[in-house]
């Protein structure tokens, strides 16, 4: 396993030099799109290539694959397949927010060996606070061993959700719409929605696609606070399996209840 906190350091270092000098200071040719409406930075670029020479330095013998990598390059996440260990890497979770000059988005970096996410790491540049974990040993903050939120009323329960019901509802909408829930707020960064949920300020979060470098990291750490992390047909979470749909719960019960609700079929 790599050294944890070298790893944050590797982050709060890119996150320094990379990220925060060009949040709300981008220039007009800062800013591109890879198809309509998917925006990439500067940012994003800079700050993934300087976040794969650290870590595969740190550990040598490893591949890093990131978002931007895969998108000129497809074929890179066979790596995860393979026997080498693979730093997963998204730049900037949120480059919608973070183009907008929104503040809320995240550095997410992963460590998967043979399909297994071994370790995750989640980075919020602005409040600079780290959440992580490694395969049994926990989720931390700060030196503080996080867990997810105590069950409550259904009336209190929280979380984002993303996609549609199979009645073509957005998942969101049904939710707020069952009178089972309270709220759904929607980030635009499931970094930080990872993370609500491990800190106990969040219930839940359903997202529409797996793609790897925006949830490995974020399941196995709500998985360690001891929450409820699998795809939402209840099949265990694969960091390979890019179109399944993750949830990840605080308990059971509310994993059931959130499941129960967006997977009803159409009257």
């Amino acid at each position: 396993m790599p050294d944890l906190d070298r790893v944050a350091r590797i982050i709060r270092d890119t996150a320094a030099t990379e990220i925060l000098p060009r949040f709300r200071a981008l220039g007009a040719g800062d800013i591109s799109e890879k198809k309509p409406g998917d925006l990439v930075t500067i940012a994003d670029v800079e700050s993934e290539r300087s976040l794969t020479r650290g870590l595969v330095a740190l550990e040598p013998g490893t591949a890093a694959i990131g978002e931007e990598g895969v998108h000129a390059d497809p074929t890179r996440l066979q790596l995860l397949g393979e026997d080498a260990p693979v730093w997963v890497i998204d730049p900037i979770d949120g480059t919608g927010n973070f183009a907008k000059g929104v503040p809320r988005f995240a550095v997410i970096i992963a460590y998967v060996v043979r399909g297994v996410t071994e370790a995750g790491w989640i980075y919020d540049p602005l409040s600079d606070a780290m959440v992580m974990a490694v395969r049994g040993g926990g989720a931390w903050c700060d030196g503080r061993r996080l867990r997810v939120v105590a069950e409550t009323r259904q009336s209190s329960l929280a979380g984002s959700a993303y996609g549609r019901t199979p009645a073509g509802v957005r998942a969101a909408v049904a939710l707020e719409a069952s009178g089972r829930v309270g709220a759904v707020r929607n980030r635009g960064c499931s970094g930080l929605e990872y993370m609500e949920l491990a800190r106990g300020e969040a219930h839940f979060t359903l997202h529409s696609r797996s793609l790897v470098w925006d949830h490995a990291a974020g399941m196995l750490i709500a998985a360690e606070a001891g929450g409820v992390a699998t795809f939402l047909d209840g099949s265990p979470y694969d960091p390979r399996i890019s179109d399944k749909r993750p949830l990840a719960a605080a308990s059971a019960e509310t994993w059931s209840l959130i499941a129960s609700i967006v997977t009803a079929p159409a009257p």
